[in-house]
């Protein structure tokens, strides 16, 4: 948009059209000769000719154009947007007994002038005439059907007033001031019908460009006695209605519609605000303007506003009833009276996406002091001054100087009297409170005032999904899915294995034909005749031809899809090296398909290894990762990611597992493969801008957490995140919001999640009943109260039907229930099961400060599980004890307590919190690791039968290898060795590489006897590098008891040998 001064040169050429009016009708029935008056802001531009009106038709064709040419600036730009044209119909009237022509306004339109602004070059319009004064203009009827009198308009201009750039930049800002309500007592309507002398007033600055500003003032405020709702439904007010007849004065195609209190953005939507506000809105005077007025922001304006908000996000909103014109409280030394101030929160303008915002703001007595701090000069004073000068200037261009008289001051002969009402008037106000008094008056009655500001575009653009999801593909590229089924080199492997199975197949065929099924080697033929013999067999019979065809396929296979050969060699070096590289593969395949065939019968008669599902080796991993075993974890995961390598939550717990490690690199290549194998997983993104935070990569911790928190479900910990994020970029509106989304979410959460008892059903159906019969006597109380100043649109309605919603509605139907827990405790949750402590730090940091009081108990059992991470056991053991002190019915605290204890090596403190945490009916959320170490400290303290239904429960809950180990264990010292073997050999199947199970598979062999197979479990454990130095011992004592027998009755045997020789 260019300035102001470099668009002086140019004007605006508006061209309005008036075609014709229908159904217009005068004073006298059957004729009417008219003419039309067209203006804008008070100003002339031109009237048509005087035509006669077609009674067949119902017609009056003016055919007159006029047009509106200001300079083209912003200034102008926003008359456009908010003064409307005005066509008045003219009746002319000739009286016959005095001979004189008479002028009479009979009707009024009005066109508002706003699509101008928004690209259009021209538009056509039928707008209603409304009568002036309620006279004149008189309705149509045509039988039994009533028509409305109306004007067909156009308006056009050569080329658009706003280019498609200038549009894309400029903005259009509505403020609509609404009711001010519990005013103060003292102001009261006069007794009857009597409007109040008072001006309700109320006005605020905006910005017009980038060094001016425009004020709004909203001067038509209504004062009305309570008794019932706001209307609603009701219509938003035209400004300037001073200008319009009662007809005018409502927007068309705008209405007021109700908004829950908790949705509101502004002051008083607490729940102890909420019965003090249905009180106001309901019983209590009030003030109502009603009135929304438009604006126009050129872009250094939007650039403006935008810093201005950020500078200082509370906007100042003036408001003042005075029974004075305006013009006469310029002078510094008169103050305002019922001068007010409110604050508007306009932060919410900044919101990515957010172009409405609309509370109730308290007013505060006027203050310069605060004004000072927000805006710097009182919009009213500055009016008021304003509207002096100008009357000052009007007075004296007017003046007749030459008539003065010594001593005495001379009237001016145009100024009007003084009448009897300004003489009321200005001994009222000089008998009116003192300041100070009235300013107390709001504080007293704690009125406010509920008002709505809204853009025509936000000023902060939000990022769509799509954008969103292009950025993250830009940071993060896509890996193409895996096809579905083997792979070439795969079929053709497989296929290789097939013919060669049908090779053996083949060759046994044959076999049998010439020496028998029996497979004997008969005694007349060597092995190399029998070859010699097979062989010719096989060429007779056809077979070797056939399956030496079928491999010499499926070798080209092996070549083309497994060793990406498919051109011919030129060089004979590099064909010898690829044939002998081609030969060690086919052999080594040819030795893998015949162990598949051989090994089917062996099979059958050995103990069949039990296969393990994704599910279980995750549950290992999880269990090896919580037990401190991070290797055997790793090794678990990368076999969970090699077996399905297109599922992004395997690769996502990997990543975990490094956090916890401290390999930070490893972790942030394990959540970008996640993301890359599927783009929406939600955890993973979460993760991603987290280390990028923690790098400081702001950029890209944007981009990850702003999509992870587009994602669906709503994620707390994204949103939280994301505000954590703004506040470390010093962006706090944007964190703001962003908190305040979260704990929408938190909020909506809790309440679909929180079950519904029968006795808060029976609750909720008796408050219902009684809201019925409230409202039943509402309706008799309003049928019989109305208000003292109505708009003319509402009369005959339905009052109850057209009221808003009571703020106790909201209160008993809508209003959320109070957070269990807060958006960082969800947040710091997460972190800590992600093993991503420094982050979970900062959000305990900001869980704390938003702690009301003392710290709360889920602040202290996070923090404690923070510092176990961390390895302080002595801070988690203080903090865990004022955790239990206030909930010690929680299993989780205990179990952390539990853990505490174990990892000092207290085991019997351990012993009994671990109890403590298994006795309420709902177990902790790490209830499998609290049954393994409540069970390895029953065995240290040789409590074996409680060890053995402690892993018993394990085994039944979540079975894994430590949990049968420990069955085994428990059963074999109670000499159950039969129970103990089935145990260790469960858990043997589940991993076979524990070097306990062999130790104690070791002690049951040679306890029932078996040496060879106790030698070999005892190699196994060896080699496992067990490095329990008991089961060692015993097992050297065990062996060491069984051999010394053995060499004792050998050494009798010699001993005997060695007399009898003697004798």
């Amino acid at each position: 948009m260019e300035t102001q001064e470099n668009t002086t040169e140019t004007n605006l050429d508006i061209q309005i059209t008036a075609k014709c009016g229908h159904n217009l009708q005068g004073k006298k029935s059957g004729s009417l000769l008219s003419f039309l008056q067209v203006a804008i802001d008070g100003n002339l531009l031109g009237e048509s000719d005087k035509m006669e009106i077609n009674l067949l038709e119902q017609r009056v064709d003016y055919n007159f154009t006029c047009c509106f040419s200001p300079p083209k600036d912003s200034q102008a730009l926003s008359d456009v947007s908010q003064k409307p044209v005005i066509l008045t119909v003219m009746e002319v009237m000739l009286e016959e007994k005095r001979g004189e022509v008479k002028v009479l306004a009979i009707g009024q339109a009005v066109l508002d002038l706003l699509p101008l602004l928004q690209g259009v070059c021209s538009f056509s319009s039928t707008i209603p005439v409304h009568p002036v004064n309620g006279t004149g203009l008189k309705d149509s009827y045509l039988g039994f059907t009533r028509k409305q009198p109306t004007l067909d308009v156009c308006v056009s201009v050569l080329s658009p007033l706003l280019s498609e750039a200038e549009r894309s930049v400029t903005n259009l800002l509505k403020v609509t001031v609404e009711t001010a309500y519990s005013v103060p007592e003292p102001w009261t309507l006069p007794s009857g019908f009597a409007p109040s002398p008072f001006t309700y007033a109320a006005a605020m600055s905006v910005p017009l460009t980038a060094e001016e500003d425009q004020v709004l003032m909203f001067c038509e405020g209504q004062l009305k006695v309570g008794g019932q709702r706001e209307v609603k439904g009701r219509q938003k007010k035209r400004p300037y209605q001073a200008l319009l007849v009662p007809g005018n004065h409502c927007l068309p195609g705008t209405s007021f519609q109700a908004q829950p209190i908790q949705q509101e953005s502004g002051e008083l939507t607490a729940l102890e605000d909420r019965t003090f506000r249905n009180e106001a809105e309901t019983k209590k005077n009030r003030v109502s303007w009603d009135t929304e007025m438009c604006c126009f922001l050129d872009a250094g304006g939007v650039s403006r506003l935008q810093q201005m908000i950020t500078e200082s996000r509370l906007w100042p909103v003036e408001i003042m009833r005075s029974m004075v014109p305006l013009e006469k409280l310029g002078d510094d030394s008169v103050e305002i009276p019922f001068h007010g101030l409110v604050f508007v929160d306009m932060g919410q303008l900044l919101y990515p996406g957010v172009s409405r915002t609309r509370g109730a703001y308290t007013v505060h007595p006027f203050c310069m002091t605060e004004l000072l701090n927000k805006r710097g000069v009182s919009v009213l004073k500055e009016q008021a001054r304003a509207a002096a000068v100008l009357v000052e200037a009007r007075a004296s261009s007017a003046a007749a100087a030459p008539h003065k008289k010594a001593g005495k001051k001379v009237k001016d002969p145009k100024e009007p009297k003084k009448s009897r009402a300004d003489d009321t008037a200005e001994n009222l106000s000089d008998s009116e409170p003192q300041v100070n008094t009235e300013r107390n008056m709001y504080a007293e009655a704690r009125t406010y005032i509920i008002i709505e500001i809204a853009l025509d575009k936000p000023l902060v653009p939000k990022t769509s999904p799509e954008e969103l999801a292009k950025r993250m593909k830009a940071l993060i590229p896509p890996k193409p899915q895996h096809p579905v089924g083997p792979s070439p080199a795969e079929t053709a492997v497989l296929d290789f294995h097939r013919q060669v199975g049908n090779a053996v197949a083949a060759v046994s065929e044959q076999y049998y034909e010439l020496f028998g099924a029996k497979c004997r080697l008969p005694k007349r033929l060597s092995p190399e005749q029998m070859l010699t013999e097979l062989m010719g067999g096989l060429n007779v019979s056809g077979r070797y031809f056939t399956f030496k065809e079928q491999i010499k396929n499926a070798v080209v296979r092996m070549v083309r899809d497994k060793l990406w050969q498919t051109e011919p060699f030129t060089d004979p070096e590099r064909l010898q090296t690829f044939v002998s590289q081609l030969y060690v593969n086919l052999v080594d395949e040819m030795h893998v398909a015949l162990n598949k065939i051989y090994s089917n019968d062996a099979d059958k008669d050995s103990c069949e290894e039990i296969p393990l599902e994704s599910s279980q080796l995750m549950h290992f991993a999880r269990e090896a990762q919580l037990l401190g075993n991070y290797k055997l974890s790793a090794k678990y995961y990368k076999e969970l990611v090699a077996r399905h390598p297109d599922e992004p939550l395997h690769k996502f717990e990997w990543g975990s597992l490094n956090m916890l490690m401290g390999d930070y690199m490893k972790a942030e290549e394990c959540f970008r493969d996640a993301v890359s194998t599927q783009q929406l997983h939600q955890p993973s993104l979460i993760m991603c801008g987290v280390l990028a935070m923690m790098f400081e990569r702001y950029k890209d911790a944007q981009t990850c957490l702003e999509r992870a928190a587009s994602i669906d479900p709503p994620s707390v910990p994204a949103w939280t995140l994301l505000g954590l994020l703004h506040e470390r970029k010093n962006e706090p509106i944007l964190a703001e919001r962003v908190f305040s989304m979260a704990n929408k979410m938190l909020g909506e959460d809790e309440v679909n999640n929180k079950p519904h008892t029968e006795e808060e059903k029976d609750r909720e159906q008796n408050f219902k009943e009684e809201k019925d019969l409230q409202d039943e006597g509402e309706t008799a109380v309003s049928a019989h109260s109305q208000p003292a100043e109505q708009d003319p649109e509402f009369v005959g309605r339905d009052p109850e039907e057209y009221q808003e919603p009571s703020a106790q509605d909201d209160i008993s139907t809508s209003t959320p229930a109070e957070p269990t827990c807060t958006i960082f405790t969800q947040t710091v949750q997460f972190l800590l099961r992600n093993n991503a402590l420094q982050m979970a730090e900062h959000a305990l940091s900001q869980e704390l400060l938003c702690s009301k009081g003392s710290p709360s108990g889920s602040y202290l059992l996070n923090l404690a599980q923070l510092q176990l991470l961390k390895g302080d056991y002595c801070s988690a053991a203080a903090g865990l004890k004022q955790v239990l002190f206030h909930r010690d019915q929680d299993p989780d605290a205990w179990a952390v307590n539990g853990h505490c204890h174990y990892l000092q090596g207290a085991f019997t403190e351990a012993r009994e919190s671990y109890e403590w945490s298994l006795v309420f009916p709902q177990l902790p959320l790490d209830s499998h690791i609290v049954l393994l170490r409540l069970g390895s400290i029953y065995r240290l303290e040789k409590k074996f039968e409680r060890a053995k239904d402690v892993y018993l429960q394990a085994c039944e809950q979540s079975p894994s290898c430590l949990a049968w180990l420990g069955l085994g264990a428990a059963c074999y010292r109670l000499e159950e060795l039969s129970e103990a073997e089935e145990a260790l050999t469960v858990s043997n199947g589940l991993y076979a590489e524990n070097a306990e199970v062999w130790a104690y598979l070791t002690l049951i062999c040679l306890r029932t006897g078996r040496q060879e197979e106790a030698e070999q479990c005892h190699k196994y454990a060896v080699r496992l590098n067990l490095q329990e130095p008991s089961l060692l011992k015993e097992i050297v004592e065990l062996m060491d008891q069984l051999r010394f027998p053995h060499l004792r009755s050998c050494f009798e045997t010699t001993a005997e040998d060695n007399s009898t020789g003697s004798k």
